[in-house]
Order: structure tokens, then C-alpha cells, then sequence
């Protein structure tokens, strides 16, 4: 008995020491089985593929292999699907990676034909052998291929293994991928194959060689039709579609990718891939296909208009107000050229502004109640520091509404009322609404800072216009309060803006630009008018109802348009990306024509609603659009609610007359009871010198009386006033070839322009003039004294300096 206990336990320890080794065995292969498949399959570089908002192609950039390979795509389109899987796997949902059938049949051909006739591998098994990349095509390697085929049966489904395959077929050169292939030989994506083309491609990735454009051409025709054949005999297709597919032609060579928007591409690919942890290969964007290829036809028609004169680059884009997404985008004109700075992104390039920058001003300073928009500002040659802005046409009108110096964008007015309002706020108050190209402090830029002395770049001053746009739809849906998030960078990634948010954080005063200010900016941006080649006015209008406002920079390098409407903001640039300034390159004759063409693609709708909530209605003096005084003749104004802060007419006076002559007299020459008091309109005598021509009503104020007039009188009533030069002027005059100062031109205005004035410099007297208050002079360097005396003893005297240069 003892005996048959140690038997027993022996070799019970045996036969477990034998299944643990088995155990063990079979552990180890299961585990090896079981982490044998790799993850991911595939780790091959793709194209950088943009799509438009329907998902329809628009660009993309060859892999870093050098390879056309698309991202793997989510679903096989059905012909192909059953094309590929008639021809290379008719029981691919049947079999569980390996097929048995298959194998056996392939091994029989071999052996009769006594070479490779048939591989007999499944698209499993391709698939597999597809991913670990040039592997020797043997038995044992076969073996493997079935064994990881079976294993990635039980990870993947049949569909998401058919898209693997799919995506990473090779379709011969250099294309990998059905996506791929569907445009380089078709340009069409695949869902639009026909049923010829479906199969020609199905047939590829067995021999990819025969897609050669100039040879097998026959043999892979009758590949296809064999294919075809097969299709028909299983019902898949009816025989006259089978018929219709064989006359179909096979695809010639490769075709180029669409580039409908290839600077967004580029851009993309910086922003979403290129260094990118996380990298995006295909980005679907907001934009509109169509609308894409009619904006790009846009610009193709007027560059062959402005390469007449040297101007070879231009650029456009479309802003959705409402959702704030880009539906077009052409950052340069594609038909340039690369001589021409065709591969520009213009719309990020930082650019002088020149005047597109002034409704934002205006919109500053009407917000503050710093400006009404009839108040007369100052329109007079001027030199501020040195500094010395002239309007377009050097023109100038003496006083001007503001809002009309927005309407004819003139520079003088801007730059007076930029000066009151400081650029150190102008600078910052641009920054604080999305200009983020100003990396320099206030001080760089100083006044020039309204008349492009800063750059931008379009997509920075086109958002900040469409935000204003969305600011005042959004005033009364907000109940009169504020959405910071109305300004704020427009968006070209589709679905971006439409992820659900918290509820609006809203604030009862505007971060930025309140609603009333930036209607009032738009309400005069949509009555724009321009100086024609003669100089003469005009006015400017389309269909649409459109806030719109140009800019030209200095040394006519940039042309600017930028407009505006509830539903849309369209931004233009036109010149040369190199910078090369052209004769006639302006805004109203450069990119507003293009700004009217692209909002002619658009829906036409609605004005803005007024923000009257935001407003109040105030009176003003009808003349000098100041806040009315007792003595104004009165109209009234809805301005911003700040707008009651503004200053009172300081024009208007009290002057007294004899009721006799009419002219002016004093309570030191008559009796009260002999005067008539009455409010004039008073301008001083320069600004009234520009501004009677233009204004026949304006009546100048009467002489006084030569019984009251006296020293002290004449003195704060002096009828002249210097046009140039200015109080402690420093002229800088150039010394000619001769090696001598050249001659400056000093003028005056007088309230009588028929009155003789007397010139003097330094005590010598130079001579009068009557009329045209201007004498040619030619100082030596250093300091002088002007001194001017008209008939009835005014005496005028000024001091300057002469230094050549």
C-alpha cells in the first residue's frame, strides 16, 4: 500500500510537471499570438488634405515619402467595395483572414504552370502585408501574413480592415490610396466613380505598372473588362451598364490635384501639423467651394487688368458674420506667377495701412463723446513737429464734418482729431480690438499711425470691421448689453464655432467698439466718396447697401478696400508683394472694383438696425455741428450717449452792429440802444480763407466802424492770420545744384481778400500784394521776421528759421 502511494505520487507530480509545460507553452503562444499584431498597423506619413465645408477636395500636400497617400478614409464607396472584393476576395466576409479555399486553388495553378500565377492571399493577408513594408513574398512569410491576418480579424471589423486596405493599396507611381487615386486619375473623389472606373482602379494595386500612360495600355483594359465581366455574371451590374463601362476610356496620365485655396493650405499646415504634437492631416474648413472659385475668378479678371500697369499680385477673402467663418480665401492671385510673389499669403502678410484705419478713430472718438458726427475739424495745411500730412489732393476745405472727412477719407481732419484724441489711446485701442501687428510702442508711430505709418495685415482689420458688424446685430438679441466674444479672430475650421458653450458672459458697457459708435462708423462708410482724375467728387455705390472704406499707402505700394454688411465683411488687397510701388495704384481704383465684384457673388439683405437704445438725440449748431449754444441756429442729431459730453460751438458770437451801416461798432463809439445784436458765424481767417469757396452762404464777419476801431480792438479782431509758415516754424529748404538755397513760398489769408497787404523780412520791405496773398522768398539761414501791415494798420508779425538742407 505504501508503495502504491509513492507511484501514485510520482507520477501525479509527473503528468502535472508535464501540464505545466504545456500550460506554459500555450500561454507564451497565446501571448505572443495575441500582442503579435501591431498598433498601429500603419504609421506611414499622409498628405495634408484640405476640404471645404461639404468635404469636397481643395488642396493638399504631397507626404514627407513623396507619396500621394490621403488620410485612411471611414467608409469604402460601395462600387468600389464590391469591385475590389469580386476581383481579389469574392468570400472576404465569409473567411476569418484566411482563406483555405483560396490558398489550395493558388497552389494548384502554381503547380501547373510551374511558376506564380495566383498568391492566393486574402485582403487580409494584402492588407497585413502592406504594413510591414517589403517583406519577401515566400511561403513562410505567407505564413505569417495568415496568422496576423486572423489575429487583426478579431481587433478590427471587415469594413475598417477593407478601409486599411483601401487607403494603403498602392495605385501605381507614386499614388497610395483610393482617395488619391480617384483624383489623380480621375479628379473626382471616389463616391463619383462610375462602375468602369471603379474597376479599373480595383485592378490596380495587383499590378500597379499597368497605369503606365504610354504602354499596357491593352492589357489593362482587358484586365478591367474581364472585372466588368465578373461583375455582370454575379448580378452586380445589368449588362447595359456592363457595356456602357467597357467603352469607357481608361484614365491618361495623372492629373494635378485641385489648388483652389493653396495659401489656406499652407496655412493649415503650419497651424494644424507641421512641428504639431497632435497633428491634424486633414482639416475640413468652413469654406465654400463654389463661392471659392468664383472669388478666385475674380481676381483673375482684374490682374489682367492691373498687370497692365505693373501690379501683379492681389488678394481676397469672405467673413460669415454671423458665425465669423472664413467661406473664401485667396491669400494671392493664383495665375501671378512665382516671379510675381505668387506663393505670398497676402491676407497674413503685415502691410502699410494708409486709410483704413480711420473709421476706427472715429468710432473711438464718437464712443467717448470726444466728436459728434457733423462737427466741424480743422482742414488747413498743417505741420505738426515737422510733420506735415496733406490730403489726397491737397485740397482742403478749412472745416469739415468728421463724418464727411470719413466719407472722402481726408487726411488733414484725421490727423487734427487724432492728435486730440492722442496716439498713445489710438495705439492702444487698436491693439485692445485685434490689430496684433503693432510690435512697436506708440512713440514709433506717432500721428502717422492714421495714415499708415503702422502696418496690418488684412485678416487682422477685416475681422475687427466684421466684429464691429456683429456688435451692433447683436445689440438688441443681447438685450443692449455686450458679448466680448463678438470681437474676436475669424475661424476657418469647420465645426469649430458650433461645439456647444457655456452660457454668453455678457457685460453691460462695450469692451471695445459700442454699437451706436461703430452704426454711426458704418453709416458714414457706406456714403464713401473719392476724388475722380480730374479732382472732382464723386460718389461711389452698388446693389448692395454696403459700409466700405479704402486705403492707399505711401509711395503707392498698397491698395486697400474693406466692406461691410450685417451678413458679410469682404477684404481686399491689391499691389505687389515685393512692395514695388505703381502710378494709379489706389484703393478706389485697385481693390474697391474687386470689393464690388465679390459682394456681387452675395446675397443682398438688410441694413443694420440703429442702436437707438444706445442713444440719444441731442442739439447741435447747424452750421458747425458742435453742440448746440444759445445762439446757434439748431438742428438736432442721434449721437452716442456720450455724445452730450461733447463740446459747445465755439463759433458761434455775439457781435454788435450799427443798425445803420451794418458794420461792426463798440459800446466806446455807440449807444446800446443803436446796435443790433447778432450770432455770426466766426471762423478764423485761415480756415475761412479754405472754407468760403465751398460754402457760398458763409458770410464774412463786417469791418468795424472807423470811428471804433482801436489798437486793442484790431488786436483780438486781426483780419490776417499766416498760412505758412506757422508760430517759431523751422523750415527746412533745400540747397540746389548751384549750391544755393532754394526759394519758399509763404501765404497768408485776410477776411478781405481785396485788401493790399505790405510785406516786410527783417525791416526791409519786399513789396504788397491784393488778392493772392502769396510772395516767393528766399531767406539766408538763420532767423528772420515776417511782418505784414494792411491798409487799415492790422499788423501781423511772425518769426522763423531758414536751415538748408
Amino acid at each position: 500500500m505504501q508503495i502504491f502511494k509513492k507511484t501514485y505520487r510520482f507520477l501525479l507530480k509527473k503528468h502535472l510537471r508535464k501540464t505545466g509545460v504545456v500550460i506554459a507553452l500555450a500561454s507564451a503562444l497565446f501571448f505572443c499570438y495575441w500582442f503579435c499584431l501591431p498598433s498601429p498597423l500603419f504609421n506611414d506619413p499622409t498628405c495634408m488634405v484640405l476640404e471645404d465645408k461639404d468635404g469636397n477636395l481643395m488642396g493638399a500636400r504631397i507626404a514627407a515619402d513623396g507619396q500621394w497617400r490621403f488620410p485612411q478614409i471611414d467608409s469604402v464607396p460601395d462600387k468600389f467595395a464590391q469591385a475590389i472584393i469580386t476581383f481579389e476576395d469574392k468570400r472576404f466576409y465569409s473567411h476569418f483572414g484566411f482563406d483555405v479555399r483560396a490558398f489550395f486553388r493558388a497552389l494548384q495553378q502554381n503547380i501547373s504552370n510551374q511558376k506564380i500565377v495566383s498568391g492566393g492571399s486574402t485582403l487580409s493577408m494584402q492588407t497585413i502585408r502592406m504594413s510591414r513594408k517589403g517583406k519577401p513574398r515566400s511561403i513562410f512569410q505567407k505564413i505569417i501574413e495568415a496568422i496576423l491576418a486572423t489575429r487583426m480579424e478579431i481587433s478590427y471589423s471587415k469594413d475598417e480592415i477593407l478601409e486599411m486596405y483601401t487607403s494603403h493599396a498602392p495605385f501605381g507611381g507614386n499614388v497610395v490610396g483610393l482617395d488619391a487615386a480617384a483624383w489623380r486619375y480621375y479628379s473626382k473623389p471616389p463616391e463619383k466613380l462610375s462602375w468602369s472606373e471603379a474597376a479599373t482602379l480595383a485592378v490596380l494595386p495587383n499590378s500597379p505598372a499597368l497605369i503606365h500612360p504610354g504602354r499596357n495600355r491593352k492589357q489593362l483594359e482587358a484586365k478591367r473588362n474581364r472585372l466588368i465581366d465578373r461583375l455582370l455574371k454575379q448580378n452586380i451590374i445589368d449588362q447595359l451598364t456592363a457595356d456602357l463601362a467597357k467603352e469607357e476610356p481608361l484614365p491618361d496620365k495623372p492629373h494635378t490635384l485641385p489648388r483652389l485655396a493653396p495659401h489656406l493650405l499652407d496655412r493649415a499646415y503650419k497651424e494644424y501639423f507641421y512641428g504639431k504634437r497632435n497633428q491634424h492631416t486633414l482639416v475640413k474648413t468652413t469654406i465654400d467651394q463654389n463661392l471659392q472659385k468664383q472669388v478666385n475668378d475674380v481676381l483673375k479678371n482684374h490682374q489682367q487688368t492691373l498687370q497692365g500697369n505693373g501690379i501683379f499680385n492681389a488678394t481676397a477673402f469672405i467673413i460669415e458674420v454671423e458665425t465669423n467663418n472664413v467661406l473664401a480665401y485667396a491669400g494671392n492671385i493664383p495665375s501671378a506667377g512665382n516671379s510675381h510673389g505668387e506663393q505670398v499669403d497676402i491676407i497674413q502678410a503685415p502691410r502699410s495701412t494708409g486709410s483704413i484705419l480711420k473709421p476706427f478713430l472715429y468710432s473711438f472718438m464718437l464712443q467717448e463723446g470726444e466728436i459728434l458726427p457733423e462737427m466741424l475739424i480743422e482742414d488747413i495745411p498743417t505741420t505738426i513737429g515737422g510733420y506735415r500730412p496733406e490730403n489726397f489732393h491737397q485740397n482742403y476745405d478749412g472745416r469739415v464734418p468728421a463724418r464727411r472727412a470719413i466719407i472722402r477719407s481726408l487726411n488733414v481732419p484725421l490727423v487734427k482729431m487724432l492728435q486730440e484724441y492722442t496716439y498713445e489711446k489710438f495705439h492702444f485701442g487698436l491693439k485692445n480690438i485685434g490689430l496684433t501687428t503693432l510690435n512697436k510702442p506708440s512713440d514709433h508711430y506717432g500721428l502717422t499711425l492714421i495714415l499708415g505709418g503702422a502696418e496690418a495685415n488684412l485678416w487682422d482689420v477685416t475681422s475687427t470691421y466684421a466684429s464691429m458688424s456683429r456688435t451692433v446685430n447683436h445689440f438688441y438679441d443681447n438685450d443692449g448689453r455686450y458679448d466680448p466674444k463678438d470681437f474676436n479672430k475669424p475661424n476657418y475650421v469647420f465645426g469649430k464655432n458650433h461645439t456647444p458653450t457655456a452660457k454668453k458672459q455678457l457685460e453691460p458697457e462695450a469692451p471695445f467698439i459700442n454699437a451706436s459708435a461703430a452704426w454711426l462708423a458704418f453709416d458714414a462708410m457706406r456714403n464713401l466718396e473719392r476724388p475722380d482724375s480730374e479732382g472732382n467728387w464723386e460718389s461711389f455705390s452698388s446693389s448692395n447697401s454696403i459700409a466700405w472704406k479704402t486705403g492707399t499707402s505711401f509711395g503707392f505700394r498698397d491698395a486697400w478696400a474693406v466692406g461691410v454688411t450685417p451678413k458679410y465683411a469682404v477684404g481686399v488687397w491689391a499691389g505687389n508683394a515685393d512692395g514695388e510701388g505703381r502710378p494709379g495704384l489706389i484703393g478706389v481704383r485697385a481693390a474697391a472694383p474687386i470689393l464690388f465684384d465679390i459682394f456681387g457673388l452675395l446675397p443682398s439683405g438688410n441694413w443694420f438696425e440703429q442702436p437707438v437704445d444706445e442713444m440719444v438725440k441731442i442739439p447741435i449748431c447747424s452750421e458747425s455741428g458742435f453742440r448746440a449754444t444759445s445762439i446757434c441756429e439748431v438742428d438736432s442729431m442721434w449721437v452716442p450717449e456720450a455724445g452730450v459730453k461733447a463740446a459747445s460751438c465755439p463759433f458761434h458770437q455775439m457781435i454788435h452792429l450799427d443798425k445803420n451801416n451794418g458794420l461792426q461798432v463798440t459800446s466806446d463809439c455807440e449807444s446800446p440802444s443803436n446796435m443790433d445784436h447778432v450770432p455770426w458765424f466766426v471762423l478764423p481767417p485761415v480756415e475761412e480763407y479754405y472754407y468760403k469757396p465751398h460754402h457760398a452762404y458763409y458770410k464774412t464777419l463786417p469791418p468795424y466802424r472807423s470811428d471804433c476801431q482801436d489798437a486793442s480792438s484790431a488786436a483780438r479782431n486781426n483780419p490776417m492770420q499766416l498760412i505758412y509758415p506757422k508760430e517759431l516754424t523751422k523750415i527746412f529748404v533745400p540747397i540746389d545744384l548751384d549750391g544755393k538755397l532754394s526759394r519758399t513760398i509763404f501765404k497768408v489769408a485776410h477776411r478781405t481778400p481785396t485788401e493790399t497787404i505790405h510785406w516786410h523780412l527783417d525791416e526791409s520791405y519786399l513789396g504788397s500784394t491784393t488778392d493772392f496773398h502769396e510772395m516767393e522768398l528766399n531767406p539766408v539761414q538763420g532767423y528772420h521776421l515776417l511782418t505784414l501791415v494792411d491798409e487799415k494798420g492790422n499788423r501781423l508779425e511772425r518769426k522763423f528759421r531758414i536751415i538748408g538742407k
